[in-house]
C-alpha cells in the first residue's frame, strides 16, 4: 500500500536552520589573478610606449643625451614628417610590401597546410618538421643566408641564373646587384620573410583542419563538388576565424620589419627605407641623433598598426554577435 502521507515541508519565510554559504564570486579575485601579469606588461610595454610617445614631442639630440633637459616642441615633429616627401615613400614601401607579403604568405602557407593535411601521419610530421625549422631561424640569420644567396659575388641566385639560357632569363647575372634598387632590394626581402612565416601559417592551418569533420567533404564529393568548391564552401567558412587571426598578425608582424632589411640595404641605401628603418636612421643613424623625429615616426607607426588591430576586433566582436 502506497504511503500517501504528505511530505513535510517547512514553513513559508522561515529561514533554515543550518549555516547558509554565500554563492556570490570573489569581485576582485580575476583582477588580483591576472595583476602580476598587468604590472608586468605596463613595465616592459606602456611605460616605454608612453616614454617614446612623449618624446615625440619633444626635441632630443646629443644635449639631451648628456643630462639637459628635452625642449618641448609641440606637434612640430609630426609636421616635419608629415611634410616631408621622404616620409611618404618609406611610407608607401611598407604598405606595398605588407600586401604582397601578407598575400604571398598566406596563400604559400594555406597550401602547405592542405598538402600536409593530405599526407599520413608519419610524413606529414616529418614535413612539418622540416617547415618549422625555417620559423625557428633567427631573422638575423635568415637575412645573412639570403645576402649571401642574393649576393652580387658568389651569389648561389646569380651563378644559377648566369647558368639558364639568355632568351630565359637575360645575361649578365654574374656581377648583379640585388640590393641597388627598391624593387630587387623588395623582391629579395619578400622571399626571405615568406620563407621564414608560411611555415607557421601552415601548422596553424593544419591544427584548424583537424577540426574539420571528414563528413562534410564526404558530403561535398557526393554532391559532385572539387577541390577547390570544397575549399570555398567548407574549409574556409569554418576556418575564417583562424585566418582572420593569422592575417592580421601578418600585417603587424610584416609592416614592422627591419631586422632583415637593415641587414641587406643597411642605412646607406635610402631609398628602400621603410618607416621602421627610416625611425631608426633619423634616432641613432647619424653624429646627430633626433630621438624625437624618431619617436614619432614610431609612433605613426603604431597607430596605423592598432587601427589594424581595431578593425580585426571588431570584426570579430560582430561575428560573434551574428552566431
Amino acid at each position: 500500500m502506497l504511503d500517501t502521507a504528505p511530505a513535510v515541508r517547512g514553513k513559508p519565510g522561515r529561514k533554515p536552520s543550518g549555516p547558509v554559504r554565500s554563492r556570490r564570486r570573489p569581485r576582485f579575485g580575476p583582477y588580483l589573478l591576472i595583476a602580476p601579469t598587468l604590472a608586468v606588461i605596463a613595465v616592459l610595454m606602456f611605460w616605454p610606449m608612453f616614454q617614446i610617445g612623449q618624446m615625440s614631442f619633444q626635441k632630443v639630440g646629443n644635449r639631451q643625451l648628456r643630462g639637459e633637459p628635452a625642449e618641448s616642441v609641440g606637434t612640430e615633429n609630426y609636421k616635419t614628417i608629415f611634410h616631408d616627401p621622404f616620409f611618404w615613400q618609406t611610407l608607401k614601401h611598407t604598405v606595398l610590401f605588407a600586401v604582397v607579403a601578407v598575400s604571398l604568405t598566406l596563400v604559400v602557407g594555406t597550401l602547405i597546410g592542405l598538402l600536409l593535411h593530405q599526407l599520413g601521419k608519419r610524413m606529414s610530421s616529418f614535413v612539418a618538421g622540416g617547415v618549422m625549422v625555417a620559423w625557428a631561424t633567427p631573422p638575423v640569420t635568415a637575412a645573412i643566408i639570403f645576402s649571401w644567396l642574393f649576393g652580387s659575388t658568389g651569389g648561389l641566385v646569380n651563378w644559377f641564373l648566369e647558368l639558364l639560357p639568355n632568351w630565359l632569363v637575360g645575361g649578365g647575372w654574374d656581377d648583379y646587384n640585388w640590393f641597388a634598387t627598391p624593387g630587387s632590394t623588395y623582391t629579395v626581402l619578400t622571399i626571405c620573410v615568406v620563407w621564414q612565416a608560411c611555415p607557421f601559417i601552415a601548422v596553424s592551418v593544419l591544427a584548424g583542419l583537424k577540426s574539420v569533420p571528414n563528413e562534410l567533404y564526404e558530403a561535398a564529393r557526393v554532391d559532385g563538388s572539387g577541390p577547390w568548391r570544397s575549399f570555398w564552401s567548407i574549409t574556409f567558412p569554418i576556418l575564417k576565424p583562424i585566418f582572420m587571426v593569422l592575417l592580421v598578425m601578418s600585417i603587424i608582424w610584416d609592416f614592422k620589419v627591419f631586422t632583415q632589411l637593415f641587414i641587406m640595404s643597411g642605412l646607406a641605401n635610402r631609398d628602400s627605407f621603410n618607416l621602421s628603418l627610416y625611425a631608426y636612421s633619423e634616432a641613432f643613424g647619424s653624429m646627430n641623433p633626433k630621438l624625437g623625429m624618431g619617436s614619432a615616426i614610431a609612433m605613426v607607426l603604431t597607430v596605423i598598426l592598432l587601427i589594424v588591430t581595431a578593425l580585426y576586433v571588431r570584426v570579430m566582436v560582430r561575428q560573434g554577435e551574428t552566431k
